[in-house]
């Protein structure tokens, strides 16, 4: 079967390799959409296991079952979750399934980027979800992405008549912008530096957006009544886009850190603005079990609407494409590779 193989960035290449041999409780999977996500081109994070084949944005359908599988059968459309948790550690048991030890450890095989994919027995477990009828496959690509952004919201407590402002335009920050909207936010305003993603923006609902420059918390005041944000949402891996952060959010707000920096950046804290004010800080990373199902029922009731954020549907042979196209951050919003 043919691969796209991740070697860096600038190399991915179209391999053949054999189709994966499923055991007695595991799945074989045809991929028909696999979405790229930002986190696949973060060469930081991606080149100390290259070479590899990556996507996780996984939709298809069953093409072989283990004899010992119950519950799905050859033809059942599936989105499938490449990380699982445990269930039954600490984390998982108080609510935190996105740092437990197995979630982080549990992979597909070999990647969605490939025609087939072998789904491991936890994974057909508890990874394995019905694709409505509802859902095309490429909408499907979006249920992992979406459940990693209703998490974060969770986390962050968005209230109704909260008014939201998220740095970042790219897929994170339109998907924040989409959900907080659907939940009933009083008024999202974005900023990003790229002009095209704030078009995106306004097609999707914010109320206003802003081109980032020194004098963004000023302008976020002139489209706010005269007031900071409630929620601010940092949903661009840069030490910038943290500074701003401190600068828009009001008093008795939070900041959702969304999106990561590489790892060993520090960062300095206003401590005393932040205790002076109550502002909470808090996290986000990943998506429970739940969190799918919840996506799931979002996308499926057209609570969200995802297929116009599609920009780009690229074959596997045209992989290498698309990881540019992400990693550029100009042109596109969402890039979808399809067999």
């Amino acid at each position: 079967m043919k691969c796209a193989v991740y070697y860096n960035n600038r190399d991915i290449r179209l391999e053949e390799i054999p189709v994966p041999k499923i055991g007695a409780d595991e799945l074989l999977v045809q991929m028909h959409a696999c979405g790229i996500c930002g986190s696949d081109v973060l060469e930081w994070y991606r080149l100390k296991k290259a070479p590899s084949v990556l996507g996780h944005e996984l939709t298809g359908e069953i093409v072989k079952v283990g004899r010992n599988v119950k519950g799905y059968k050859v033809g059942d459309r599936v989105f499938i979750s490449h990380h699982v948790p445990c269930n039954t550690c600490r984390y998982c048991l108080n609510s935190h399934h996105t740092v437990c030890d197995t979630l982080r450890k549990t992979n597909l095989d070999p990647g969605g980027f490939a025609e087939f994919i072998r789904v491991p027995r936890i994974n057909v477990d508890r990874g394995v979800f019905p694709l409505p009828h509802e859902i095309s496959y490429e909408e499907g690509t979006f249920i992992e992405p979406l459940a990693c952004v209703l998490r974060g919201q969770k986390i962050a407590h968005l209230q109704p008549d909260q008014t939201v402002f998220i740095i970042g335009g790219g897929i994170a920050g339109l998907l924040h912008l989409k959900l907080a909207r659907a939940l009933g936010a009083s008024s999202v305003v974005v900023t990003d530096i790229n002009k095209r993603r704030l078009v995106y923006a306004e097609q999707f609902g914010a109320k206003a957006t802003i081109l980032a420059d020194d004098n963004t918390a000023q302008l976020l005041k002139r489209v706010n009544n005269g007031r900071l944000a409630d929620l601010v949402i940092v949903a661009a891996g840069v030490i910038e886009a943290i500074h701003m952060a401190w600068k828009t959010v009001d008093r008795g707000g939070t900041v959702l850190i969304f999106a990561p920096t590489e790892p060993g950046i520090d960062i300095a804290l206003p401590l005393y603005d932040i205790w002076h004010d109550g502002i909470e800080i808090t996290t986000s990373y990943a998506g429970s079990p739940s969190d799918i199902i919840e996506a799931i029922g979002l996308i499926r009731s057209k609570a969200i609407i995802v297929k116009d954020m599609i920009t780009h549907r690229l074959p596997l042979a045209r992989a290498g494409e698309g990881f540019s196209l992400v990693q550029r951050a100009q042109d596109s919003i969402k890039v979808i590779i399809e067999p």
